[in-house]
Formats: structure tokens, C-alpha cells, sequence
């Protein structure tokens, strides 16, 4: 009998996939071993087709089609992207934070949210307001609890992948969501998803009826290496559509140098945030050295 199922961790040559509430260890099926293309492509998050053995064990029979992928760690059929940053202790820059958003609209996830930690350090009112036309801007703060029933109500429900510098509190945030989850996190984050050349293993933690990937984030990914250059980089500020209609070469155009351009006349106008451009900018001078 054949099961459809969710591939929920890689370990010694097993995936193991969960069917049922069931947790089954499996290996690939002889024809999909061989295609080396197929069989690399196998991730965590794949809904797969799987025969069961008579150990109890199963075979992972065909790939079903993904939704949408993250490059770094590679993980299969995302809901959101919860992309954590500190008011303050380090203090947000705003093109790291774009070059995050950058890479998260690149993976095609459906959901992308901007979680503001340290919010009691903030010193003024709605801080990243004028980001909140863009994204769901959610604030919390560990050490006073404000937003974390919201942060566990958005947890609870499909895949969430949190991201985020060093030093912004994500474990102080997973601490305050459940400590019990934090501790499993630790003891994978430990060992693996370090560094830009290493190898990178995710799992997907279940809390309540979601599952969570902790991961440093996506700022330690080249945008190249993400599969970035510059005609795929305009279309991850999505601001820019609306007004791209207005360029004068349209559909070449990279919003910089180009005369008649929609996007810097909006910019110009104000509708358009300045630092989002700037940053695009820098990011544009960056996947264009690399040609």
C-alpha cells in the first residue's frame, strides 16, 4: 500500500517521513537512486509517495511538485518566512534587512513577515512603520512578552522558517514560545547550519499543529549563489510593479541608469521608500560585479 507524506528530517541515509502521524524511515526507490538529479533534489518539507516494507520501514516511490523552495538550509513547500530583526542591540541596518527580504522573495515564499524583537528598547512609536504598507510588520519583546501570543498564534499553523542575524534574541523568542521547542533547536543549530560553504541540514521542529526551521538566515547566501541577477532582483521589490509600466524601455530596464524610469520618479515623488531603492541599488552593483 502506498502513503503520501512529508519529508521531516535527513539523517543516516534516511529520510524520514511522516505519514499518518507516523515518523517512517525511508530510502529512495533503485530507479530514483540512480537518477542522481531526482535523488539530490529529495528535501526536507517534499511531500513524497512511499510503499511500506515489512520492517516497517518505507520506500520513497516519486516526488510530488513543490510550491515554492528555500535555498539555504533547503527546505520543500514553506507557509511563511519570519524574518527577525532587534530594535535595537545590534541595531537594524537597513540593507541587511533589505538584502533578507530580497532573498525571501526570491525562494517565491508565500508569506513574509518582519518580526521586530526589543521592541520595549525602542525609542520611537511603530518602529519599521513605513514598511508595514509593504509587510506584515509583527512586534515583540521577549523580555516584557508583548506580541509573543501572536508570534505562537502564527507558529501554530504550516511551515514557518525563522530567520535572522546573530544577536537580534531569536532564542529568547523561541524560549518565550516554548521552552521545550528551544531546546531542540539548540542541539540542531549546534551542530549544523554553519557557515556559508558548509553543508546545511534542516529539520522541521512540529510545535502545536505547524512545524518550525531555525535557521542564521539567508544573509550568509551570495545573491548570485541564489540564483539572483539583475532582470530576477527588480521583481523582488514589489513596489516597483506598479510603477515599472511607466519605464520608458520597460521591460529592460533596471531602474538606474535608464532615462524616462517609472521607478525613480516614484522614488523621487515619494512613493517609493528611499532606502528600499537605495538598497536595491547596492544589491544591483553587487549581482552585476559578478558578470
Amino acid at each position: 500500500m502506498q502513503n503520501i507524506g512529508r519529508v521531516i528530517k535527513f539523517y543516516n541515509s534516511f529520510f524520514f517521513v511522516k505519514s499518518d502521524n507516523e515518523l517512517i524511515p525511508c530510502k529512495l526507490r533503485g530507479l530514483l537512486k540512480r537518477d542522481k538529479k531526482i535523488g539530490s533534489a529529495v528535501c526536507v518539507g517534499d511531500f513524497v509517495e512511499i510503499s511500506r516494507l515489512r520492517d516497517g520501514s518505507g520506500v520513497i516511490e516519486s516526488i510530488q511538485s513543490r510550491r515554492n523552495f528555500l535555498i539555504r538550509p533547503p527546505v520543500a513547500n514553506v507557509d511563511r518566512v519570519i524574518l527577525t530583526f532587534a530594535v535595537d542591540a545590534p541595531k537594524l541596518h537597513p540593507l541587511l534587512l533589505n538584502r533578507f527580504i530580497t532573498l525571501a522573495e526570491q525562494s517565491a515564499l508565500d508569506e513574509i513577515i518582519i518580526c521586530v524583537n526589543k521592541s520595549d528598547l525602542a525609542t520611537e512609536e511603530n518602529f519599521l512603520a513605513e514598511y508595514e504598507s509593504l509587510y506584515k510588520i509583527l512586534r515583540v519583546s521577549a523580555a516584557t512578552g508583548e506580541g509573543i501570543d501572536e508570534l505562537k498564534k502564527i507558529l501554530s499553523t504550516g511551515v514557518t522558517v525563522l530567520a535572522g542575524p546573530s544577536g537580534v534574541g531569536k532564542s529568547s523568542l523561541l524560549n518565550a514560545v516554548d521552552n521545550n521547542l528551544q531546546l531542540k533547536v539548540g542541539k540542531v543549530s549546534e551542530k549544523i547550519l554553519r557557515g556559508k560553504h558548509t553543508t546545511r541540514v534542516a529539520e522541521l521542529l512540529q510545535y502545536n499543529d505547524g512545524f518550525l526551521v531555525d535557521t542564521p538566515g539567508f544573509s550568509a547566501v551570495d545573491l548570485v549563489d541564489a540564483g539572483l541577477d539583475k532582470n530576477k532582483l527588480r521583481h523582488c521589490f514589489k513596489e516597483f510593479t506598479q510603477f515599472a509600466g511607466a519605464c520608458k524601455f520597460r521591460n529592460v530596464c533596471t531602474h538606474s541608469h535608464e532615462p524616462d524610469c517609472g521607478v525613480k520618479a516614484a522614488v523621487e515623488r515619494g512613493d517609493i521608500l528611499r532606502e528600499r531603492y537605495d538598497a536595491y541599488l547596492t544589491l544591483l552593483n553587487e549581482v552585476a560585479a559578478d558578470k
